[in-house]
């Protein structure tokens, strides 16, 4: 279809539509009477060769084709709204907006929580959503507006060169074992280290080889992986039931310290520490939304008292 002979105002018209599966409803949406939002379908359907919406039993449902195009129509009428609101701050105070966060254990177990409480004394009437980094860092997602931000990515990890990305934290690591652990005292050498068998975290989105095993392969030295998780939970119970080490970030450390039958104890010198990082996508770095997002994150993590 030739985009000229095409009422790009029925865009607005079809994700309302879709979204509300509803004539009536989707009608109040964009300020329409029932009987201008009938004729507006029915230019739709005209015009895109394709019933849009079909009535069944459960209601009116979207055709497979109009599932497929919507992702796009509410990415392009994002962008064309950011667009026109280029010089518009964002209102905290009264915005609804859903946060999309892309992130890592760490971030959502040792930050959000209480970052999700300082931002809604901001934005009452926020909403974030978590969710797991993908193998590509979410790429896809940051293109497509579906994910504002990836956050807590090792530094070290390779991401598309067209991403924006910004330090955020940095973490010392530390080693966890179970109380009943008598291999292991107050603090650890390599050699004693090397002898203990290591439970490894590895993040979907991680590089295939574990930041501590590149420190230890350029000694010529390796560990025995006795298991390989990918949620830090799971690892810290597994550490909990043996006799096994795992090596985290502090942080994450204290909070299962406080949680499982479980003690820090210090690694051995020259243990890298995790450089984490804030990815977003050049396409919103003018969203005031998103930058608003990304100040007070910072500015939240640079007040906790560690």
């Amino acid at each position: 279809m030739n985009l000229r002979q095409f009422d790009l105002n029925l865009l607005l018209i079809f994700e309302a539509l879709i979204s509300e599966c509803h004539v009536s409803r989707a009608a109040d949406k964009v300020f329409l009477s029932q009987s201008a939002m009938s004729h507006a379908l029915n230019r739709l359907r005209e015009q895109l060769c394709d019933p849009i919406l079909v009535r069944t039993e459960h209601g009116l449902q979207p055709t497979p084709r109009a599932l497929a195009m919507v992702p796009k129509v509410r990415n392009a009428l994002q962008l064309l709204q950011q667009s026109l609101s280029l010089n518009e701050e964002f209102d905290a105070a009264h915005s609804h907006r859903t946060f999309t966060i892309a992130s890592t254990d760490f971030f959502e177990a040792v930050i959000f929580p209480e970052l999700l409480s300082y931002l809604l004394q901001l934005a009452p009437n926020i909403a974030v959503e978590i969710e797991v980094i993908e193998q590509d860092a979410s790429q896809n997602r940051l293109t497509n507006g579906e994910v504002d931000l990836v956050i807590g990515m090792d530094a070290e990890q390779t991401i598309p060169s067209h991403l924006i990305c910004e330090h955020w934290i940095k973490e010392s690591q530390v080693c966890l074992v179970a109380n009943h652990n008598q291999q292991a005292n107050q603090s650890l050498s390599l050699k004693q280290y090397l002898k203990l068998d290591h439970v490894v975290f590895f993040d979907v989105s991680q590089i295939s080889v574990n930041p501590v095993d590149i420190w230890l392969e350029q000694q010529n030295k390796s560990r025995h992986h006795m298991a390989r998780t990918v949620n830090y939970m799971a690892a810290a119970r597994i550490v909990e039931k043996t006799n096994a080490v795992m090596t985290l970030p502090l942080h994450m450390a204290q909070l299962f310290e406080r949680m499982l039958d479980v003690r820090i104890v210090k690694p051995p010198k020259g243990i890298p520490s995790i450089n984490m990082t804030m990815v977003h996508h050049p396409l919103y770095s003018d969203d005031p939304a998103v930058s608003w997002l990304m100040k007070h994150i910072q500015t939240f993590t640079q007040s906790i008292d560690w």
